[in-house]
């Protein structure tokens, strides 16, 4: 169907109505595959000491964590080192198996923000990434999709995240290890990737378990990501 007429189905849909009217939900509340990439920004992968990864270190979340834009985040009763960590996320769209880097971008249908909300005590005592990342309402996602057209293969754009309106993070996706592509022609050579699948790419440095002194998520924080070319995502912080 031309885009001509499809905007002019959407215009005669019904009236406008404006954001504050209404409350957004996570734009896929369960996606098929949900997947991490850790240490993905280079300045990241300094400040926690670790080394650049020659392949793109992933694991994988529970969709159950998934959170609304707007929806508070709860800190668990059992830790008190949750932190933050802002992401570009990839949205799947048609996805498929051995996906060539040169078609990688045919393979996704936009991005979204998520909030890779972390236990950090969890995740250094078990050794691995999954759990202490999924908590319930760990993952803040949204405030929407914002289509490949718009944004190409994402490779120049600011990343921002606030909490109580001071600034933890602030980089670019120039500083990625692995860009988008890279990582869906990577993921994709193991595993046949699902319409609807995110890919969470990794996060800069400004991380709160990395500060001098370390900083973590307190009950009545409220943290704000920005992702240029999709939005802010907002979400309260409750003990």
């Amino acid at each position: 169907m031309p885009l001509d007429t499809l905007a002019e189905l959407a215009d005669a849909a019904s009236p406008p109505i404006a954001l504050e009217e209404v409350q957004l939900l996570a734009p896929l509340a369960a996606p098929p595959q949900f997947i991490g990439v850790g240490l993905n920004y280079r300045d990241h992968a300094a400040e926690s000491g670790l080394e650049v990864p020659i392949a793109p270190v992933t694991f994988a979340f529970l969709a159950s964590s998934v959170a609304d834009p707007g929806a508070p985040i709860v800190l668990p009763r059992f830790s008190d080192k949750i932190d933050w960590e802002v992401e570009l996320a990839i949205v799947i769209g048609s996805g498929g198996r051995d996906i060539p880097l040169d078609k990688a971008l045919e393979g996704v249908a936009g991005y979204t923000i998520v909030n890779d909300v972390s236990a950090r005590d969890i995740q250094l005592q078990e050794g691995q990434w999954g759990r202490a990342k999924s908590f319930d309402s760990f993952k803040p996602m949204g405030p929407w999709i914002t289509t490949v057209d718009e944004l190409g293969d994402a490779g120049a754009i600011d990343v921002r995240l606030w909490v109580n309106d001071v600034i933890k993070q602030e980089s670019n996706t120039r500083e990625l290890i692995f860009d988008v592509p890279a990582i869906v022609s990577a993921l994709s050579a193991a595993t046949t990737l699902l319409p609807g699948a995110v890919i969470s790419t990794g996060t800069p440095s400004g991380v709160g378990f990395a500060r001098k002194p370390p900083e973590y998520l307190q009950s009545g924080d409220t943290v704000t990501l920005e992702i240029d070319g999709i939005g802010r995502l907002s979400n309260p912080v409750v003990g």
